[in-house]
């Protein structure tokens, strides 16, 4: 029988970015001494104030690692042909080694469709279907930078995946999805939860692994936890004060969950650190 830990150990994310961005910083000064500048391109169609942090927070840490961030904001209202013509532009240029498509989108958009436009050697965010397809065939691709920093911070706090019954709660294309291959890829055993799922918490209970993406707030409690389970909150929710709140009630899985990582601080800033990484290989290799 499992017996809930006396004290949930956090599993931060900082100390992680900060090496992944020190041995960026390392690669993109050798490519810039060589004379390939690495260069990363986002491009955001969105009035969203999260997202508009967030694309704040990539060009902070791509200046700082030595990377090149050019950010094209077209505005809410652009219509879905610019956003596509403007990725074909920024993704035909080879001066540009990564490009990231930044959600939400404006009305009408489909971001899978824009999406398609990335050229998939520098679709560092694996947004590209073409990509997503070939991770799913274990063939060389970009994972989604969340679904892969998931992975990395698991492997950097050492928890057992082989064998192991992982739970992930959301089913998109950027998380939920890419996240259950990389999962199986490592020998875990995937359930994958949605919305639809009945009797949610029967499920994540007899996780080993558990694995909150969906963007609702709190949603994760006690109840919806084994006792001992680690616990990964990929949420990253605003909350009225300006700061940010994840899909798990850390409160009430206290005590019960082995180990949690925080919200902020535990996947976000391994995302991050992984995309400028992704441009580093991309611009390696076109």
């Amino acid at each position: 029988m499992s017996h809930a830990p006396e004290d949930t150990r956090v599993l931060p994310g900082r100390e992680l970015a900060a090496a992944l961005r020190g041995e960026t910083a390392d690669r993109a000064s050798e490519l810039a001494a060589a004379g390939t500048p690495p260069h990363l391109a986002v491009v955001t169609a969105t009035a969203d104030e999260s997202s508009a942090w967030y694309v704040r927070s990539i060009a902070r840490a791509a200046e700082k690692a030595g990377l090149r961030c050019t950010v094209r904001d077209l505005g809410p209202d652009v219509s879905p042909d610019t956003v596509r013509d403007t990725l074909k532009e920024v993704s035909g240029d080879p001066a540009v080694h990564g490009v990231i498509l930044q959600t939400p989108l404006p009305a009408g958009a489909v971001a899978q469709e824009l999406a398609s436009v990335i050229d998939p050697v520098k679709d560092v965010d694996g947004a590209n279907p073409l990509s997503l397809g070939r991770l799913a065939a274990r063939l060389p691709a970009f994972a989604p930078a969340t679904a892969e920093a998931v992975m990395a911070l698991l492997d950097h706090h050492k928890v057992e995946l082989e064998g192991r019954h992982a739970v992930v709660v959301g089913r998109s294309t950027v998380v939920g999805k890419p996240l259950a291959h990389l999962l199986l890829d490592r020998n875990a055993t995937v359930t994958v939860c949605h919305s639809r799922t009945r009797e949610l918490a029967a499920l994540t209970s007899t996780a080993d692994v558990l694995i909150a993406a969906v963007g609702r707030p709190g949603l994760i409690r006690a109840e919806h936890v084994r006792p001992g389970a680690v616990v990964i909150d990929v949420g990253t929710n605003p909350t009225q004060d300006g700061g940010l709140t994840g899909d798990v009630d850390a409160d009430s899985v206290e005590g019960r969950a082995g180990a949690l990582t925080p919200v902020p601080g535990g996947v976000g800033p391994v995302t991050t650190a992984l995309l400028l990484q992704h441009t580093i290989r991309a611009a390696l290799t076109l």
